[in-house]
């Protein structure tokens, strides 16, 4: 006789705060992880970047060369390159080992929101309250952007970037999508001004914040309206969303203090994790395990699910 197959377990939500790191660089404006989870960048208000493994709370390097708050950051897929952008309209690249900036990027004619490697990290893109974003080629001596993207009326304060395409959210109220393999640019309206937007991990669908206080998801293809998320604050603040790693739930910061989760396809609040006082600012989730990184004030907070032990107990 055979059994029936046992049901496979809920998703488990990271609520449980195994680390927390102080930063030491003022306001923490974003936190990112790394290509495979492992490490975490910090973009502070001091002008300085760090990398820190987050679990065990280490700092492993200071990364020093802007001359003002430092916005956004990411890391290239091979793990010997950081870029980044912030207040001072700049675009840099960093060699992860030295520390050293390798190259400055200028053109912007406004602080740089949001930086994104393409998959090969060859191209670093930025885009910028001035309306536009720029592609710059890495392995050039040329100071010009190889690519423009003007398209939008206001300011540019997310971009995405996956194998062959370009999301972009926009304070106009627009969700662009540029197929670069097509050259064919598709544009949603959302209405209120988008804070942050992001695909879905099965690359199926779009998911798009904006001041309304309202999460959004679109079919990718056709713009149809998937699901609509509501609880959590969002009013004044560029704040960051995600969906899981399973694309099990959404999840968005929020104004008050915490992080809110949804079931993605109920659209049900599934946990408001209570993270700390005033704006949640930014947050990563990891992009195979239940880890969230969660960024107020002045320090960073990881998050795993309740079952989880850290290695030599608890930290």
């Amino acid at each position: 006789m055979a059994f029936p197959e046992p049901k496979p377990r809920g998703p488990e939500l990271p609520q449980k705060r195994v680390k927390t790191l102080d930063c030491g660089q003022g306001a923490v404006r974003a936190v990112r992880f790394n290509v495979d989870g492992n490490y975490c960048l910090t973009c502070g208000s001091d002008k300085t970047l760090k990398l820190w493994n987050p679990l065990r709370g280490t700092l492993l390097r200071t990364y020093s060369g802007h001359g003002y708050e430092v916005l956004d950051a990411a890391g290239s897929f091979d793990n010997s390159n950081l870029c980044s952008g912030g207040g001072d309209k700049a675009v840099v690249l960093w060699d992860v080992a030295s520390g050293q900036v390798v190259r400055k990027f200028r053109g912007h004619a406004g602080k740089v929101n949001t930086v994104q490697f393409n998959e090969e990290a060859t191209v670093i893109l930025s885009g910028s309250i001035d309306s536009s974003i720029r592609c710059w080629d890495c392995r050039s001596r040329k100071p010009e952007p190889v690519q423009t993207l003007d398209e939008a009326r206001d300011g540019i304060s997310s971009v995405k970037v996956s194998d062959h395409e370009v999301l972009a959210g926009s304070v106009d109220g627009r969700v662009r999508r540029y197929d670069l393999r097509m050259g064919q640019l598709f544009s949603d309206y959302v209405g209120s001004p988008i804070t942050c937007t992001c695909f879905s991990r099965d690359g199926q669908c779009t998911l798009v914040s904006s001041l309304d206080s309202t999460l959004r998801l679109l079919d990718k293809d056709t713009g149809e309206l998937l699901g609509e998320y509501t609880g959590h604050k969002n009013q004044e603040y560029k704040l960051d969303c995600c969906l899981s790693e399973r694309d099990t739930h959404v999840v968005s910061c929020s104004e008050d203090g915490k992080v809110f989760f949804w079931d993605l396809v109920e659209g049900s609040l599934a946990l408001a994790l209570p993270v700390g006082r005033g704006v949640v600012q930014s947050l990563a989730y990891h992009p195979t395990e239940p880890c969230l990184l969660t960024a107020v004030g002045g320090s960073v907070h990881c998050w795993r699910e309740e079952a989880y032990e850290a290695e030599g107990g608890a930290g």
